[in-house]
């Protein structure tokens, strides 16, 4: 199972008791699950991918990895979670009779964490609509599909919506949390009560209910609304055509009101510039910074990718400034064959 730099497994892996590949029950057959929830059973696949160990994403989330993909066309187009496909040289999907398919990259938004594959021939698989994630709020229910039918099903409700600032710089407005949590969450579908696609499953997390609340276990989806605008280019670019924004490539971390640095990716520009982690970061540009999101957003309004970025840091009681040529995180990962 690949794990990420916190710690917490990546929503990969195998159902617990060794139920996999379960055959969706035909909707209206004793059937434990609302008809509209059991039409789209068979639109979640698996997902597999191999990724090779001199790439750099390997290091951190593995060199095999494994989750759902949600069928959303008739040629065989998949939408899952974006750290499932990074770097792979290889794709695999398996529908729910337990059939596979090599599968090909379209696209990756290092933004909203979306990745999109395209099986290489056509599934027979009818696809899942998108909803309107934007009708989620607190305590609405909703139903997580995973691989597997009727048995990988979960009944949920909203815990929070609310903004999300991931340590790998990355900030989602809206992100959807629901309760409770669900175990093999990377690339899940989280699903209305219409059958429509609302969100694709992200992380585990501990404060499913919020800041201040009692911790309580959840996860993250990330709100489908927040593919609708770039899905075009996505399908047709396979990237935004936007400039890329500034990446420093660290991950930060708040610690009693500061913002530490936890880890550096390896030849990444806060590497280049000598950064160490236990660093503090305190301004950015001689801005301020409150907290991650905050550091994040004057970050990304500093300018495109390669924009030198001047910080005001702190490293064994001794403060210091530093220059970093900001980098291209897209340029930095490959993928396909070497």
């Amino acid at each position: 199972m690949a794990r990420g730099l916190n710690g917490s497994a990546n929503g990969t892996g195998h159902w617990p008791g060794g139920q996999e590949g379960v055959e969706a029950r035909i909707p209206g057959r004793s059937s434990n699950v609302p008809l509209a929830i059991a039409e789209v059973l068979p639109a979640v696949i698996g997902l597999k991918t191999t990724i090779p160990e001199n790439r750099r994403s390997a290091q951190t989330l593995g060199s095999e990895r494994e989750g759902h993909g949600i069928v959303i066309d008739d040629e065989g187009l998949i939408v899952t979670i974006g750290y499932l496909i990074m770097e792979a040289d290889t794709v695999t999907v398996t529908d729910i009779e337990g059939s596979e398919w090599p599968a090909h990259i379209v696209g990756y938004d290092y933004e909203s964490g979306f990745g999109l594959v395209r099986a290489d021939a056509p599934l027979a698989i009818k696809p899942m609509r998108f909803g309107d994630s934007d009708t989620l709020s607190l305590r609405s229910e909703a139903v997580v599909v995973g691989y597997g039918g009727e048995k990988a099903t979960l009944k949920v409700k909203v815990a929070s919506r609310r903004e999300f600032a991931g340590y790998w710089e990355y900030l989602l407005d809206n992100a959807i949390f629901t309760v409770p949590a669900y175990p093999l969450w990377g690339g899940s579908a989280l699903v209305g009560p219409d059958g429509a696609l609302l969100g694709v499953g992200s992380l585990l997390v501990e404060e499913a209910l919020g800041p201040g609340a009692a911790a309580f276990p959840g996860n993250m989806y990330v709100p489908i609304n927040r593919l609708k605008p770039i899905f075009s280019e996505l399908v047709t670019k396979g990237r935004l055509s936007t400039p890329p924004r500034p990446w420093l490539g660290i991950y930060t971390l708040e610690h009693m009101g500061r913002l530490v640095i936890g880890g550096i990716s390896d030849g990444g520009p806060a590497d280049r510039a000598g950064l160490q982690r236990g660093d503090v970061l305190h301004a950015l540009n001689d801005e301020v910074l409150d907290d991650i999101a905050d550091f994040y957003r004057k970050l990304w309004e500093s300018g495109p990718a390669g924009t030198t970025i001047r910080l005001r840091m702190e490293r064994d009681n001794d403060a210091f400034e530093v220059a970093v040529r900001s980098g291209d995180r897209g340029s930095y990962h490959k993928y396909g064959p070497d």
